[in-house]
């Protein structure tokens, strides 16, 4: 039997809600077995419950206090959109990584709090979650938390961070 519109928008609002606390047993009850998070940035890729709980932990480990707020929560055929304000507070150091793993940039904490607006689109496949793609504000977000523009001190830090980062993957 497959979950109806109402149901699946509730799973999309409850994976927002998990990525600030869940387990990977929470992530399990939201996400298909193969669900392609098409905004993670982690290497080597995982799908599944196991890379979307993986993000979660990454961007925990960056912020305190962040959670989303659902403004609007649509839904057409399969599709799911959630419009949402994601905030937090940066308590520590957020790394990206390239398409080849690589890292590619390291933004450390500089104490500050963020609030930005963001849209996250799910595919729904057996009234579970089988894709994600979000639109992020990511230009304000770096604003408020003092990566944008970047001081020449900072500039300082985020290549220390960076290779500092460079050597713990190699190791």
């Amino acid at each position: 039997m497959s979950a109806g519109p109402t149901d699946d928008k509730a799973t999309c609002i409850r994976s927002m809600e998990i990525m600030s606390t869940g387990t990977l047993e929470d992530f399990a009850e939201v996400y298909t077995a193969d669900a392609l998070d098409r905004e993670a940035d982690e290497y080597p890729p995982l799908r599944g419950p196991e890379g979307l709980h993986r993000s979660a932990e990454r961007l925990r480990g960056a912020f305190s206090d962040m959670r989303w707020e659902v403004h609007e929560a649509v839904q057409d055929g399969a599709l799911v959109v959630l419009h949402t304000t994601m905030t937090g507070h940066q308590t520590g150091t957020l790394t990206a990584y390239g398409p080849d793993g690589a890292v590619s940039a390291v933004f450390p904490s500089r104490g500050r709090s963020f609030s930005a607006t963001q849209t996250h689109w799910f595919r729904m496949e057996g009234g579970k979650i089988a894709e994600h793609w979000a639109n992020r504000d990511d230009m304000t977000m770096g604003r408020e938390l003092g990566w944008l523009p970047p001081t020449p001190g900072y500039i300082v830090k985020m290549v220390l961070a960076r290779r500092q980062a460079q050597r713990e993957a190699k190791a």
